[in-house]
């Protein structure tokens, strides 16, 4: 990935790493990446904007090199990432999460609104009343349902989910490597169930952009973004021929939307 310096910060439930860059700006570009995704899935967003901003970018508690990791859940999440900007002395910052990262900016963005001056959505999903409770009940199954399936097969159908080009897929089995078949089906589970019991209305006092893959079929993640945009007013993109990791399929859009919303802001 781009030339970024790696450090960390430590809590009594485990250390968690991430990633800056040497630019300076007023506005701070931070990446969230998503479930069982760590600081690589954006690396085609840092190289393109780590001499524009400062950036931080990292690997979510429980993934990548942020483990172990005990206790997870939104609002420990939250403190972790609090704790990192803090460090960093981060007083403006731009949240640009993917699914699951989208999701724990938005829980940050409604407790620390006083920070925040944007949101960037990439294929993530809403908190909110936005589920029903057939919804919530296939979250908490996951572990088992992963288990069902060959440890080959599992990888390689969560790859074509997440990616619709050789290289989005290639780099989602490379970070996916990182785990036994076993954590890897833990991880699922703990990373929606987590949702479960802290989803709530979310207030989100900034500007947002929500940006979707026309080729997204994971969950019901599409139809969660219409009706969020629907609700909200939320400017919606639909990225053509990208996956759940958008970012990855298509970065020359992805990043040429990013910029143009930060400079708007």
């Amino acid at each position: 990935m781009a030339q970024l310096i790696e450090k960390s910060i430590f809590s009594e439930r485990g250390t968690t790493y991430y990633w800056v860059s040497d630019a300076e700006s007023e506005i701070a570009l931070v990446f969230l990446p998503g479930l069982t995704a760590d600081h690589r899935l954006f690396e085609q967003q840092t190289s393109f904007f780590k001499d524009k901003y400062k950036l931080i970018v990292w690997d979510c508690p429980c993934h990548g090199k942020s483990r172990p990791y005990s206790e997870f859940s939104y609002s420990n999440i939250t403190a972790e990432l609090d704790c990192i900007l803090n460090t960093e002395s981060v007083e403006k910052a731009l949240f640009i999460g993917q699914s699951l990262g989208g999701m724990i900016a938005q829980f940050y963005i409604d407790s620390h609104p006083q920070r925040v001056v944007g949101f960037v959505s990439i294929d993530s999903a809403p908190f909110g009343d936005y589920y029903s409770k057939s919804d919530m009940f296939w979250l908490s199954q996951l572990e088992w349902m992963c288990k069902m399936f060959p440890d080959k097969t599992l990888r390689k159908s969560m790859a074509k989910m997440c990616g619709t080009t050789e290289l989005a897929q290639n780099r989602m089995l490379e970070m996916l490597s990182e785990y036994s078949k076993n954590e890897l089906c833990r991880l699922m589970y703990i990373g929606e169930a987590a949702f479960i019991p802290e989803n709530k209305e979310v207030s989100l006092p900034c500007d947002c952009l929500l940006l979707l893959g026309d080729k997204d079929y994971v969950g019901k993640v599409a139809s969660y973004n219409k009706e969020w945009a629907k609700n909200t007013g939320y400017p919606l993109y639909i990225i053509k021929g990208a996956a759940h990791n958008s970012n990855d399929d298509c970065p020359d859009e992805v990043n040429e939307l990013i910029l143009g919303f930060v400079r708007n802001i």
